[in-house]
């Protein structure tokens, strides 16, 4: 079982920064795909990021492109996504997510029934 815990999230003003972090259970995280979704009040969960188990591949979501951050420290078992510049819209309840299936299916890994564990999420309120 593969327990993601999110910590980092708080409220901020427009333009501001925040780091948030995802502490990963599991001998197996240097093998995970992980993900960051968000969902904000009365909308779908949408994806934000993700990076390959290498680290050495990472998909943005157009909204967040050269703002945000995703990265890793396998050797700490943790995930991180630096975001900079935000905006009221990045208002959400923010997702670490883990796929634990050894592979990066460059068509799925948007997809938030692609992966197999979450976290329960942490709060980033942008105002502005």
């Amino acid at each position: 079982q593969v327990q993601l815990v999110e910590s980092g999230g708080g409220p901020v003003q427009a333009g501001e920064s925040l780091r948030l972090s995802c502490a990963a259970s599991g001998r197996s995280f240097s093998y995970y795909t992980m993900g960051w979704f968000r969902q904000a009040q009365g909308n779908r969960r949408e994806f934000v990021a993700v990076i390959h188990w290498s680290g050495g591949t990472t998909i943005y979501a157009d909204s967040v492109k050269g703002r945000f951050t995703i990265s890793r420290d396998n050797a700490k078992n943790t995930v991180l996504l630096q975001m900079n510049s935000l905006k009221p819209e990045d208002t959400a309840v923010y997702y670490c997510a883990a796929d634990a299936s050894g592979s990066f299916v460059y068509a799925r890994v948007r997809d938030p029934g692609w992966y197999d564990y979450w976290g329960q999420g942490t709060q980033v309120t942008v105002s502005a």
